[in-house]
């Protein structure tokens, strides 16, 4: 009862997979098309914090800093640094001090000598991203 695998039947496999896959892809590209505004911040997202964001990118904190664990491991990811430094005071007052290299192996921050509007503006952007719902993400405090 041996029979042979041929090629209609591998065209058949071929284009069921194919169909299957690509009804999956749709399914799935829905679900998360449908829960993003459940899980963004958009109501919240002002010309303030898109000054923010592009003071982030300009002055590429990311080569540094994570934020919702995108970017380089060199320093503490963001995403929750609202909460960690106590809010928007303590977020500028952070940046003001220009942390010092503790650990083995990590520099200081740069000085970058923002301004009050600037530093609002950072404080937002951060206060913004810290209230995405990110799915428990960073997974503790420290980030």
């Amino acid at each position: 009862m041996s029979q042979a695998f041929t090629k209609a039947m591998a065209r058949n496999i071929f284009y069921g997979g194919s169909v299957f896959f690509v009804l999956l892809f749709l399914a799935l590209t829905f679900d998360t098309e449908s829960a993003i505004p459940k899980r963004d911040n958009r109501q919240n997202l002002t010309e303030t914090v898109a000054m923010g964001k592009r003071l982030w990118e300009v002055n590429n904190c990311i080569g540094c800093h994570t934020l919702l664990g995108e970017g380089a491991y060199f320093a503490p990811e963001l995403g929750n640094a609202y909460q960690r430094l106590g809010g928007k005071e303590g977020i500028k007052a952070f940046i003001m001090s220009r942390p010092k290299a503790g650990i083995p192996g990590r520099r200081s921050m740069p000085q970058f000598n923002f301004d009050d509007e600037q530093l609002e503006a950072l404080a937002e952007f951060l206060k913004y991203v810290s209230e995405i719902d990110a799915a428990n993400w960073p997974p503790n405090i420290q980030g």
